[in-house]
């Protein structure tokens, strides 16, 4: 049997047989992975023919020096989460759902805010070349059947080819304005996130170390300070899971900001670039006629007798 078999037989099985053992292996992955270090066994019976065990000089018995010193095993992922009861879950549910927004909009900008579908190059010199030949009622189709940033400002330019230069322009800049707006309105919930993860957090911890003080006083001081320590970090844990979301969450806004502030540029530019004929010649038109030269005065007669 070749030795590759086993992966040719992984890649060849389809996701009815892979999907059991991926779930069987994270389940591996969240389970408690140190457990004490050996268990106790249970003493065998004493023999009463057997002589009695020299206790010690310390005058504690040989069995308990034998016991080793058990660690308590590590929490997993899944008992943190549920180990701060139903508020607990319901902070850490809210992360959860903030976390995976997040990430969809950050996927979702990314393919959204780009330079080839917002400012396409091919889209700008048809435009150019349409208006330059007066041809406005095709650019306008072209426009609409090309519904991008850069089309949208020249469309609702192209609205006013019949005006003057300043209503052009004030058309293009509403029309900006108004895409600007729809870009920025999806990376506001980034920031949105941003800010708000921190505070389901340190509710979440607020809430948490709530409960392990009262524990703490319902049991008149008589809870050790591992509980309490327990406690706290449990609540801690929402913290966190609330920072971890909200620092990239901010760090994607900025930079998208960033993106779409260098976009608008270029699309005012390239729509200003299309709509210079309109303006030139609305300028040629304009230009007031030039005056004929006023004539000459008739020269003054010569004196009789002159030289």
């Amino acid at each position: 049997m070749p030795v590759n078999s086993g992966a040719n037989a992984w890649s060849s099985a389809g996701w009815h047989m892979r999907l059991p053992l991926l779930v069987l292996w994270g389940a591996i992955l969240l389970s408690p992975t140190d457990a004490p270090a050996q268990q106790l066994q249970p003493l065998p019976p004493a023999n009463p023919a057997a002589p009695p065990a020299i206790a010690p000089a310390g005058g504690a018995p040989a069995e308990l020096m034998q016991k080793p010193s058990a660690r308590p095993p590590k929490k997993t992922f899944l008992q943190i989460f549920f180990s701060g009861g139903p508020v607990g879950i319901a902070n850490m549910l809210v992360l959860i759902g903030l976390s995976l927004t997040a990430v969809y909009l950050v996927f979702d900008n990314i393919l959204r805010i780009r330079r080839k579908d917002l400012v396409p190059e091919e889209i700008s010199r048809e435009l150019r070349k349409l208006v330059e030949q007066g041809r406005l009622a095709e650019a306008t189709q072209l426009c609409k059947a090309n519904p991008c940033f850069l089309t949208a400002i020249v469309q609702q330019a192209l609205t006013e080819a019949d005006g003057d230069w300043p209503e052009i322009e004030k058309a293009m800049e509403d029309a900006t304005a108004e895409q600007a707006a729809k870009l920025f309105r999806w990376i506001e919930y980034l920031s949105v996130i941003g800010n708000l993860a921190p505070m389901v957090g340190l509710l979440g911890t607020v809430t948490g170390m709530l409960l392990a003080f009262k524990e703490v006083a319902e049991t008149e001081g008589k809870a050790g300070a591992a509980a309490l320590a327990d406690g706290i970090y449990q609540a801690l844990v929402t913290t966190v899971y609330g920072l971890v979301i909200a620092i990239p969450a901010l760090g994607f806004f900025a930079m998208f900001r960033s993106w779409i502030d260098e976009l608008i540029a270029e699309a005012a530019y390239a729509g200003l670039h299309i709509l210079a004929p309109l303006k030139q010649r609305q300028r040629g038109t304009q230009a007031p006629p030039i005056a004929p030269a006023p004539p000459a005065p008739p020269a003054p007669p010569r004196a009789a007798g002159g030289r």
